[in-house]
C-alpha cells in the first residue's frame, strides 16, 4: 500500500462525505495531489464549493448530486474517471473529520516532489549555463526555487529560514565531469599568469574573486598564495610565488608541482585580469549552482525528512550560491536585490493549526445515500487512529 496514494484518497473521500471539510483545507491546492485524476477531483470539489453547491450551502443532508456533479466537472479535465471511483474514495476514508491530517500528508508529499523537480531544473540550467559560459539561467531558477520554498513554508506553517542539517546530509549523486573544463582551466591559467606578471592587477579582482572560484585545486591554491603575498604587501613575482607555495607545503604534498608553477609564472602574462576574473566567476556560479542542486535533490529524495526541515535545509544549501551570486554582482557593478519579506507570522500559525486540527464530521445520516457511502461510516465507539 502506498501511503501517499492512501492519503490522497482519504482527503477526497472526506470531502465527498462532508463538504464542510473543504473550509479547513484552504491551504491545500489541486496540484499538491500526485495523481492527475485526484487533482481534477479536488479542483472540481473546490469549484462546486465556490459556486455554492446545495451540498455546501444548505449544510443539511448531503445529496447524491454532490458526488455526481463532482464527477461531471472533473471529467471535463481528465479521462478515465467513472462514477464508481468516488465511492472507492469514500470507502478509503477512515474518518472524515481527519481531513486536515490527511491533507497534511498530501502536502508533505507535494513539498518533497516540488523541491525535487525544481532541483532538477536548477541543475539542468546550471549545466546549460556552464556550457554556454552564462549565469542567467541558473540564477533565475535559483530565484524560482527560493520563491517556491517561501510559498511552501507558508502553507506548511513554518518560517522559511536556512538551517544547517544537524546530521550529515544524504550522499548527493555523483557529479558529472565539468563541461568546458579545458576552457575553464585555460582561463584560470591565463589569469594567474597575468597576476604574476602584473601584480597591481590584484587590486582589480581581490575584492570579489575567491580561491574557491577556481575549478582546478592547484590553481585555487596558487591564487591563495598570490592573495597572501598581496595582503602582506610583499612583492609578487615567480620567485616569491614559488617560495610562498613551498612555505604552505604545496610542493611537498604534490598539490602543486614545479612544472605547473613554471608554466604559469613564465607564461604569457598579457590580458585583462578583471575580464579573465569575470570568466572564472561565470564558471564558479554555474558550478556552485549545480553542486547546490545535487545537494538539494538528495535532501528532497530523503522521505524521512520532515517538510519544515527539508525547506530549511534546502535554503541552507542555496547559501553558497547566494554568496557567489553576490560577488558576481559586485564584479559587474550590480547590487544584490533586497530579500523578499516573509508572510505574516499569524498566517503561518493559522496554516499550522489548520493542517493539524481534526474537524468533526457530519452525522452519518447526512452522507450521500449509497451502499458504498453507508459502508464507509464507522461505529462511534471506535477510537480515532
Amino acid at each position: 500500500m502506498n501511503p501517499l496514494l492512501s492519503a490522497e484518497q482519504a482527503v477526497l473521500g472526506s470531502v465527498l462525505l462532508d463538504p464542510g471539510q473543504l473550509a479547513h483545507l484552504d491551504w491545500l491546492a489541486p496540484d499538491h495531489f500526485y495523481r492527475p485524476i485526484h487533482q481534477a477531483l479536488f479542483a472540481a470539489l473546490r469549484k462546486l464549493r465556490t459556486e455554492s453547491h446545495p451540498a455546501v450551502a444548505t449544510g443539511e443532508r448531503v445529496p447524491l448530486s454532490w458526488v455526481t456533479d463532482t464527477v461531471a466537472e472533473a471529467s471535463n479535465h481528465v479521462r478515465g474517471l467513472t462514477a464508481v471511483y468516488p465511492h472507492i474514495l469514500i470507502s478509503a476514508c477512515p474518518r472524515p473529520e481527519h481531513a486536515p491530517v490527511y491533507g497534511r500528508m498530501v502536502l508533505e508529499g507535494a513539498i518533497h516532489r516540488s523541491v525535487t523537480a525544481h532541483a532538477i531544473r536548477l541543475h539542468q540550467a546550471a549545466r546549460a549555463d556552464a556550457l554556454q559560459g552564462q549565469v542567467e539561467g541558473a540564477l533565475h531558477h535559483a530565484d524560482v526555487l527560493a520563491g517556491v520554498l517561501e510559498d511552501l513554508a507558508r502553507r506548511w506553517g513554518s518560517e522559511p529560514r536556512p538551517v544547517a542539517p544537524t546530521t550529515p546530509p544524504p550522499t548527493a549523486p555523483v557529479a558529472p565531469p565539468p563541461v568546458r573544463a579545458d576552457q575553464v582551466a585555460e582561463d584560470e591559467q591565463f589569469l594567474l599568469a597575468a597576476l604574476v606578471e602584473q601584480p597591481k592587477a590584484m587590486d582589480e579582482v581581490v575584492g570579489w574573486l575567491r580561491p574557491d572560484d577556481f575549478a582546478d585545486p592547484a590553481h585555487s591554491q596558487l591564487y591563495r598564495c598570490l592573495g597572501a603575498l598581496h595582503h602582506r604587501g610583499e612583492p609578487i613575482d615567480r620567485i616569491t610565488v614559488l617560495w610562498e607555495a613551498q612555505r604552505r607545503g604545496l610542493l611537498a604534498d604534490n598539490t602543486l608541482t614545479t612544472k605547473q608553477l613554471t608554466a604559469i609564472c613564465d607564461g604569457a602574462g598579457a590580458g585583462s585580469a578583471e575580464w579573465l576574473g569575470e570568466q572564472i566567476m561565470r564558471s564558479s556560479v554555474a558550478r556552485t549552482a549545480a553542486t547546490s542542486a545535487r545537494a538539494i535533490r538528495a535532501l528532497a529524495e530523503n522521505e524521512t525528512l520532515a517538510p519544515g526541515r527539508l525547506i530549511s535545509h534546502t535554503l541552507h544549501a542555496l547559501g553558497p550560491l547566494d554568496n557567489v551570486r553576490a560577488r558576481w554582482q559586485t564584479a559587474n557593478g550590480h547590487h544584490a536585490p533586497a530579500p523578499p519579506t516573509d508572510g505574516p507570522p499569524t498566517a503561518q500559525v493559522h496554516a499550522a493549526l489548520a493542517r493539524s486540527t481534526a474537524r468533526p464530521a457530519a452525522p452519518p445520516s447526512e452522507c450521500p445515500g449509497s451502499a458504498s457511502t453507508s459502508s464507509a461510516a464507522r461505529p462511534p465507539s471506535r477510537t480515532h487512529g
